[in-house]
């Protein structure tokens, strides 16, 4: 049986992507401060455990697995990393773990290791303009990320890459573009916008209104859960190694994601616009390369995902309603 190890399995897309491999007959053994928190963790094995910690980190690479995904990161969305608040804690916390697993993956002879970075590394000078946003691959330099997490995620990038070329390994670097669905982060301060909108159409009434950062005319594109997972995978089997995007091409204002919200859950809530981090103006996933390389690209609509994502939202918020009462 052959085995694979999840680094940030406790979260939302580590979750998901426990579930995918264990479908797929994998020995599963996931890794994360926190367990899964809206369902039982799928994997076989399970270790709460501070990837900060090198003894830690090589306590749960104790053997040799055929694949690794490391997801574990400190993030959020931009009330979490464009306040500017967290920066220090964002570039120690995240660069720690990734020195620390790259190190004991290279110890254990472990080749094929996936790392999760983020469009968020990409030149902010190259998006400014919301309706042409640049994001290939190869405008990566000269860097210029918006945030610091940006900055961690390309010097990791980097750091995975030279493994590659000093000690043969095969580590994979995919750049994720807003990845949503159900069982995501959705309220608590590290929520992306669409989990944020969700919520917040869900816990107004018909007629009433919600706060948006911004004019709300900045641009993003958004990938449901399950095409992220699958880009994933497909690249760590692959033979290219990257960085490539795994996003969805399908670009909205954040004004027209609340209005196809509002359609799902048949409101009409209006839009007070207030001062808030907002970060870059525009941005879109590029995907010639990963067509080119993978044969394949993310092709689900944004309102499919969404109609999927909302009742999983609303669903919550009931919940914690009635814990209230």
């Amino acid at each position: 049986m052959k085995s694979a190890l999840v680094l940030g399995g406790g979260g939302f897309i580590g979750s998901h992507l426990v579930k995918r491999l264990r479908r797929e007959g994998f020995w599963v053994r996931g890794v994360d401060l926190k367990f899964p928190e809206f369902s039982e963790t799928e994997a076989d094995d399970f270790v709460v455990a501070d990837l900060r910690d090198a003894g830690n980190t090589r306590a749960v690479i104790d053997r040799r697995f055929d694949e690794v995904y490391q997801l574990a990161a400190d993030m959020g969305g931009a009330g979490f990393i464009f306040t500017g608040e967290n920066d220090a804690d964002i570039m120690h916390n995240s660069a720690t773990v990734n020195l620390n697993v790259a190190e004991a993956c290279k110890n254990r002879n472990i080749k094929r290791v996936f790392y999760s970075s983020s469009a968020c590394m990409y030149p902010a000078h190259n998006q400014e303009d919301p309706n042409a946003p640049v994001t290939r691959e190869d405008s990566a330099y000269p860097a210029n990320p918006d945030s610091e997490y940006g900055w961690e995620k390309l010097f990791s990038e980097r750091l995975f890459l030279t493994y590659n070329r000093n000690y043969g390994m095969e580590c994979r670097v995919a750049r994720y573009h807003n990845i949503f669905g159900p069982q995501g982060t959705w309220d608590g301060g590290r929520e992306k916008a669409p989990a944020a909108l969700c919520r917040k159409i869900a816990e107004t009434e018909d007629g009433g209104t919600i706060d948006i950062w911004g004019d709300g005319e900045q641009t993003r594109s958004f990938l449901f859960i399950d095409e992220c997972v699958e880009g994933t995978i497909r690249l760590t089997r692959s033979n290219f190694t990257g960085p490539v995007n795994i996003g969805s091409t399908e670009m909205v204002t954040i004004n027209q994601l609340a209005a196809m919200i509002m359609k799902i859950a048949n409101k009409t809530i209006h839009l007070n616009h207030i001062p808030g981090p907002t970060g870059v103006r525009g941005r879109n996933s590029h995907n010639e390369l990963i067509q080119e390389k993978l044969g394949w690209a993310p092709s689900e609509a944004l309102q499919e995902g969404l109609a999927k994502t909302y009742p999983w939202i609303e669903s919550q918020v009931l919940r914690r309603r009635g814990k209230n009462v």
